[in-house]
């Protein structure tokens, strides 16, 4: 098993480290056996997948049968009200049930094109019953051993904001209520000045509206200014951490800083072309300081559609989730255990190379001597403290555009575009030397690695001097090991 394996099944410090606390409810789910099926229906001659779950949706079913949990984490328990993992693997069926398979058919036809990110809004239920209206993303995890048999789905519960938009749907007469009580921040706002302003450029006979507030950038911000509050619930109150309406609405320049302007000039640009209702994320600050990534919903009320008079925003809170979503993306460029970009940046970076054509390219191919030695002797905890050394010595080592990135379980490779031989051997030399540094900061087994070294003058042989730089790494490892053993014989005779 490979160290990433080890690290995914849980040994030592690692992915189900950051796994286990993060603040919204995750799944780990192998995808493996759908891949076969997509497979077998692609031979079949099915290109539409939408089409032809919905001629048979017992299709659908059968996709779902093939997903395999492997592991949830502690807020997923929380979220269905389960005791364990098996606690819940053994209720799955009462979970996931009636609408889940709409949702979960808009992810199939997302993942049947290719894309290596899905996302869905999706109804699943409590061990005790209770529906739950869910934001799905997932992210197939790179370095799988077989294709998607490494699955990361994020969920961001929204049974709240769900359950007012119904009940504000079926019940006007509680609108006010809703308002006041809704568990997301809704603001009331007066645009009508700003309506104003925008029918005075229109008179002046200003038709490309990008182009002007571009060039008179003045104009934005004084449409900042020009919005009036009329309300705000409590709900936003709490969220921005104010005492009252009043201090919030005093001191909204805190609130609303120069990162805002930019969102809101393409607010203007959908309010210019007639778009009354859409969509936005934004960042905002709280009174205190702290930021807050926020998905905004603006819609201008119905019968003032003329003067903009009554606006409604509506602000949910999705920090958490930028920060699930930060995390995900970091894995899928990231080798978790040393820090260090992962294969797949690793395979996507000589991509680029060639791509752009780079005329001079290094190569540094490291591997890490005794690693297994290590692994057998003292455990898998010690061999993976000596590859997350080693992830520090090269973090330190490689500044950008370089890139360190650990390729295998004990093989790492550095490349340095615009370094001929001698300024790669310099950063083989400093590797050298910070290694021998760790060695002397660190007790416990010794980090050594053997190098080799190539550099590449033709972009579309770059594959091929990193070969070369791995031919010269294997014969430092195999003169290492001669050396090792030859000084593993002479000790022995000495201690005869």
């Amino acid at each position: 098993m490979s160290a990433e394996r080890q690290v995914v099944a849980g040994s030592g410090f690692g992915i189900l480290d950051f796994f286990e606390v993060m603040p919204m409810p995750l799944w780990l789910e192998d995808y493996s056996e759908l891949f076969l099926q997509f497979e077998r229906w692609r031979k079949q001659g099915v290109s539409d997948l939408g089409e032809w779950l919905r001629e048979d949706r017992s299709r659908v079913q059968h996709c779902a049968r093939l997903m395999r949990v492997l592991r949830v984490n502690r807020r997923t328990l929380e979220l269905y009200e389960a005791d364990s993992q098996d606690h819940l693997m053994g209720q799955l069926p009462s979970v996931l049930r009636d609408d889940m398979l709409d949702g979960f058919a808009g992810e199939l036809v997302q993942m049947w094109t290719g894309s290596r990110t899905f996302h869905s809004v999706a109804v699943n239920y409590t061990l005790s019953g209770r529906r739950l209206d869910l934001s799905l993303k997932g992210v197939m995890l790179a370095d799988a051993e077989r294709p998607w048999d490494r699955i990361l789905v994020a969920m961001e519960d929204i049974t709240e904001l769900q359950d007012v938009r119904r009940q504000a749907q079926t019940s006007a007469g509680l609108a006010r209520e809703f308002f006041e009580q809704a568990p997301v921040s809704l603001w009331v706002e007066d645009f009508s000045k700003i309506k104003r302003l925008l029918d005075d450029l229109r008179v002046q006979g200003i038709v490309d509206f990008r182009t002007f507030i571009n060039v008179h950038g003045e104009f934005v911000d004084r449409c900042m200014d020009e919005i009036r509050v009329v309300d705000v619930n409590g709900y936003t109150l709490d969220l921005y951490k104010a005492q009252s309406r009043a201090e919030l609405l005093s001191r909204l320049d805190e609130v609303f800083r120069e990162e805002m302007r930019d969102t809101f000039a393409e607010q203007l640009i959908e309010l210019w072309e007639g778009r009354l209702f859409h969509q936005k994320e934004v960042r905002n600050r709280t009174l205190q300081g702290d930021l807050l990534h926020i998905h905004l919903q603006l819609s201008v009320f119905k019968g003032h559609e003329d003067d903009w008079e009554l606006v409604l925003l509506a602000l949910t809170d999705i920090t958490a989730r930028k920060k699930a979503e930060a995390y995900l993306e970091y894995l899928g460029q990231h080798d978790v255990l040393t820090q260090l970009k992962n294969r797949s940046f690793f395979v996507d970076e000589l991509g680029r190379l060639s791509h752009k054509r780079t005329p001079l390219v290094g190569f540094v191919a490291l591997d890490l001597n005794d690693l297994k030695f290590v692994n057998d002797e003292q455990g898998h905890a010690a061999g993976d403290d000596l590859l997350r050394r080693f992830g520090e010595v090269l973090n330190k080592a490689v500044d950008r555009p370089a890139t360190a990135a650990r390729i295998g379980g004990d093989e790492f490779m550095v490349v340095l575009p615009g370094m001929d031989e001698a300024a790669t051997t310099t950063v083989l030399n400093n590797i050298r030397s910070l290694v021998v540094l760790n060695n002397q900061y660190y007790s416990g087994p010794e980090l050594s690695v053997s190098a080799g070294i190539s550099v590449c003058r033709d972009s579309n042989a770059l594959e091929k001097a990193m070969r070369e730089a791995d031919r010269a790494m294997y014969e430092d490892k195999r003169s290492y090991y001669e050396e090792h053993g030859r000084r593993l014989e002479d000790r022995c005779r000495r201690e005869l």
